[in-house]
C-alpha cells in the first residue's frame, strides 16, 4: 500500500434523520482525510456531530450524500457480508466498555467474537492471538479466563482495545475512548494507543469534545459545530493559531491542572463573550 495515500476518507457526507415530519441534518457536507499511521481528531461538543460521521463510517446511520473510502474501495453502500468483512480492516472503541463486552462472557470469549464474525477462527491460533492483544495492551493473558466486572474501568478500556486489535485492522475508530476514565488513567490509554499506533502502523479516527485529549495524540483536527466543519488542519496550527471564535472555546474549556489559571482563563472568556454580545 502507498503509505501516502489516505487509508481512510469521508468526502461530503451529509446525514439527515426523520424528526416527526421534519427532517433533521445532522451532518452538513462533512470531510475528513486519515493518512496512514496517522491520527485525526474529530472535536466539538456534545450534538455536533461527530458520532454521528463515526456511525456513518461504520455504516450504522444513513448517508444521504457523499462517499466514505476505505483503501481505496468505496464502502458507502456496502450491506450484507461485504459490510461485515470490512471488520477485517476497520474496528471501533467506544466510550463505555461494557458495550463490547458482554458481563457474562470470560474476556476470552469476548475477544474471540470478532473472530468468529469474520470466520477467522480456522485461519489463526486462537488462544496464541488472545494472549498477544491482551500483551499488546499491557495485560496478563491470565485476564482472559476472567470476567469484565473483575476488572478496573481503565482496564476493561484496554481489553476492548484488545478486542478491537484481535482481527489486525488498518483502522481504528476511537468515539470519545477515554472521555469516561480518570485523568491519569486517560493518560495511559493514549500512550497505549501511541504506542500500538508506532509498533503496527495503525490510523486512528479520534473522537472527542477535549481539546487537552486532542492534542496529546492527534497529528490533524476537524473541528465540528451543529454538523458542520468550522475548521481544520494541523494539530499544532488548530491548538495555537485557531481561525474560529468556536475552537477558541473549545480550548478556553479544556481542562487544566492549575485552579486559579482555569478560573482566570474563564474569566477572560466570559468577559470576551460580553463584549461580543
Amino acid at each position: 500500500m502507498n503509505d501516502r495515500a489516505p487509508v481512510l476518507t469521508a468526502d461530503n457526507i451529509t446525514v439527515r434523520y426523520r424528526r416527526g415530519r421534519q427532517d433533521f441534518t445532522a451532518l452538513n457536507n462533512v470531510s475528513i482525510s486519515i493518512p496512514h499511521a496517522s491520527t485525526v481528531g474529530l472535536v466539538g461538543e456534545s450534538g455536533s456531530g461527530k458520532s454521528t460521521l463515526a456511525k456513518a463510517i461504520l455504516g450504522l446511520a444513513p448517508i444521504a450524500s457523499g462517499r466514505v473510502e476505505l483503501l481505496g474501495q468505496d464502502i458507502t453502500s456496502l450491506t450484507g457480508r461485504p459490510r461485515r468483512q470490512l471488520g477485517r480492516t476497520i474496528q471501533a472503541v467506544f466510550q463505555d466498555p461494557n458495550t463490547s463486552l458482554n458481563p457474562s462472557f470470560t474476556i476470552r470469549s469476548s475477544l474471540i467474537e470478532p473472530l468468529r464474525a469474520q470466520n477467522m477462527l480456522g485461519q489463526v491460533d486462537v488462544n496464541a492471538r488472545v494472549d498477544e492483544v491482551l500483551t499488546a495492551v499491557g495485560m496478563e493473558p491470565d485476564a482472559a479466563n476472567r470476567r469484565p466486572r473483575q476488572f478496573s474501568g481503565g482496564q476493561r478500556q484496554r481489553i476492548s482495545i484488545a478486542r478491537a486489535l484481535i482481527t489486525n485492522p488498518q483502522v481504528v475508530v476511537c468515539d470519545e475512548a477515554v472521555s469516561a476514565l480518570d485523568l491519569s488513567v486517560q493518560a495511559q490509554v493514549l500512550n497505549l494507543l501511541n504506542d500500538l499506533q508506532q509498533q503496527h502502523g495503525l490510523s486512528y479516527l479520534f473522537i472527542s469534545h477535549d481539546m487537552s485529549v486532542v492534542k496529546h495524540i492527534c497529528h490533524q483536527v476537524t473541528v465540528l459545530y451543529r454538523g458542520e466543519v468550522k475548521e481544520a488542519g494541523p494539530t499544532g496550527r488548530i491548538t495555537t493559531q485557531p481561525a474560529d471564535p468556536y475552537t477558541r472555546a473549545l480550548l478556553l474549556a479544556a481542562p487544566i491542572a492549575d485552579a486559579r489559571r482555569q478560573r482566570e482563563r474563564r474569566a477572560a472568556q466570559d468577559a470576551g463573550e460580553l463584549e461580543a454580545r
